[in-house]
């Protein structure tokens, strides 16, 4: 692979005229952050139902409306395309933007098999242009903490997560769609094998999986439950559980815990309270680190009281979004390659669908080791 050029051939000071497809949740902040956000100018919004036309309300001036993107990518020619529909076609989609000469952002996962990530990926790479995931706890400040202070408990670590959500309506309409494409515990597997990628620093080495279909009508071989348990080179292990549905207990369905031999580090979220589990914005609430200390003295007592530290200033979920297109604008002007984010996506997303095959054979997947992304003269 050769390394990208420096060089941009937008000039730093131009506003990248930028053009959002799909204005759910997640395309609606962050084009409300492109809206907001100097360096960025929203140039269009592509959406095939009427979400398009209520966000288009929300902004500080509104922008043309599209039903099919296509369209847009010739009419509007942007600098910049935000992927945020459904998951099947983010692949899809992204390719067309980098051949079209525009830098993209695309919500998780990048791609629905790891031999399409590494595509886009060359495809960046060859086009000269940035290419971002949407791995919103990348940028989150408590989640820094919470993955700084794992580090220091030592190894190996013991890492459990779950995100289940109990969802209805329009939430569980949603989750059907995306049934049709990925597992629960892909589609926001990938978040939480990222962090624990980052905790160990290590490399997963073999997954486990079991999965239910809960819901009666759900096409055959359709999971909407399932749990993965995830090796690490150094020793560690972790634990994730995703599950949707209307049927989905939420006594327990955030929990985000690390234990290693000098103690442990718990995210304390008050605020999510039982009934807010199909709410995005619950799902990167924090409020406080509990950190403990294993430590004993002489006698076998602990050495120090728990710590609790305060997370009440982090941003809300549009404010997060808006986090996220501040870095991707700096890494466009950078014109740097962002190896470790592309490695990180690639690893993150082999864990989940062999965590996603090995729920459906029963069977153990081994993970062998890939090529990196990394500069041209790293491979000398």
């Amino acid at each position: 692979m050769s390394p990208a050029s420096t060089v941009l051939s937008i000039p730093t000071t131009t506003p990248l005229r930028t053009l959002v497809v799909g204005c759910g949740n997640m395309g609606a902040s962050h084009a409300l952050a492109y809206d907001a956000i100097d360096g960025y100018v929203l140039c269009g919004l592509v959406a095939r139902g009427r979400s398009k036309v209520d966000l288009n309300a929300r902004l500080a001036k509104p922008v043309p409306l599209f039903d099919d993107y296509e369209t847009a990518l010739r009419e509007l020619r942007p600098d910049v395309v935000c992927i945020a529909s459904y998951p099947d076609t983010h692949e899809a989609f992204a390719l067309r933007a980098l051949e079209a000469g525009c830098h993209v952002f695309v919500e998780k996962p990048l791609a629905t098999t790891v031999e399409g990530t590494r595509r886009l990926i060359a495809a960046a790479l060859a086009a000269n242009r940035q290419l971002m995931v949407g791995y919103v706890l990348r940028q989150h400040p408590s989640w820094q903490r919470f993955i700084a202070e794992a580090q220091r408990l030592g190894k190996p670590l013991v890492m459990r997560m779950n995100l289940n959500q109990q969802s209805s309506g329009l939430a569980w309409q949603k989750h059907r769609a995306i049934l049709d494409t990925l597992s629960p515990v892909v589609d926001c597997g990938v978040h939480y094998i990222d962090v624990m990628c980052q905790m160990t620093g290590a490399t997963p080495v073999r997954v486990s999986a079991i999965g239910a279909a809960l819901a009666s009508d759900l096409a055959p071989g359709t999971l909407n439950y399932g749990q993965l348990q995830v090796c690490f080179s150094d020793g560690s292990i972790g634990w994730y559980e995703a599950g949707w549905g209307p049927m989905i207990s939420e006594t327990a369905f955030f929990v985000k815990d690390v234990m290693g031999p000098r103690g442990s580090v718990s995210i304390v979220a008050d605020g999510v309270a039982r009934g807010r589990s199909a709410d995005i914005a619950a799902h990167t609430e924090t409020q406080r680190l509990l950190v403990h200390c294993g430590e004993l003295d002489a006698e076998g007592r602990l050495v120090e009281a728990d710590r609790e530290l305060s997370c009440e200033d982090e941003p809300d979920h549009d404010g997060l979004c808006a986090l996220e297109q501040r870095h991707f604008l700096a890494r466009i002007h950078s014109g740097e390659p962002d190896y470790e984010h592309w490695n990180s996506v690639v690893d993150s997303l082999r864990v989940v669908l062999a965590a996603d095959e090995s729920m459906r054979t029963g069977m153990m997947q081994y993970l062998e080791p890939v090529e990196r992304f990394m500069p041209e003269e790293a491979h000398r």
